[in-house]
């Protein structure tokens, strides 16, 4: 196999599984009355799968991206740690620190997981994509998705 053949194919496999989410959620029934039908959130994830495919793919392309073989058999286990630390810590916190806070906690857990040791960065970025998946599901599409310390003000 050539260098960055499999890069490739995996960016090209993203941008059609985008393309085929956003086909799919052209096919969901919405009540013509609904501002907001149930096809948005299908639409913004294959749209975003599609848009990072490619941009995947002209990094493959263009030899930015490569894949570090591991050695067959060999988990990371401290990078499973981190993992099961972020699912678990989620699980026992989204009660009482509420959905925002505990999603944070995951995401910076789950970066840390995949080699980032830029906690404040990594906490940032998940606190904001925590805050904007609080919001679309409480105010745009009325699901409560659980009460805590945060969520209590906003």
């Amino acid at each position: 196999m050539r260098r960055g053949q499999g890069e490739t194919a995996m960016a090209v496999a993203l941008i059609m599984l985008g393309a085929m989410v956003v086909w799919q959620a052209g096919t969901i029934r919405s009540p013509l009355y609904a501002q907001l039908g149930p096809r948005v959130m299908p639409y913004i994830v294959g749209g975003g799968l599609a848009a990072l495919g490619a941009v995947l793919l002209a990094a493959a392309l263009a030899g930015r991206w490569r894949a570090e073989p591991a050695a067959p058999g060999t988990p990371d286990l401290p990078a499973l740690g981190w993992l099961a630390a972020g699912l678990a810590l989620n699980v026992a916190l989204v009660k009482p620190l509420g959905f925002v806070l505990a999603a944070t906690l995951l995401f910076a857990l789950v970066a840390r997981s995949f080699g980032s040791t830029r906690w404040g960065r990594n906490a940032g970025i998940g606190f904001v994509i925590a805050l904007l998946a609080h919001l679309g599901f409480e105010k745009l599409l009325g699901i409560h998705v659980g009460a805590g310390i945060l969520e209590g003000i906003l």
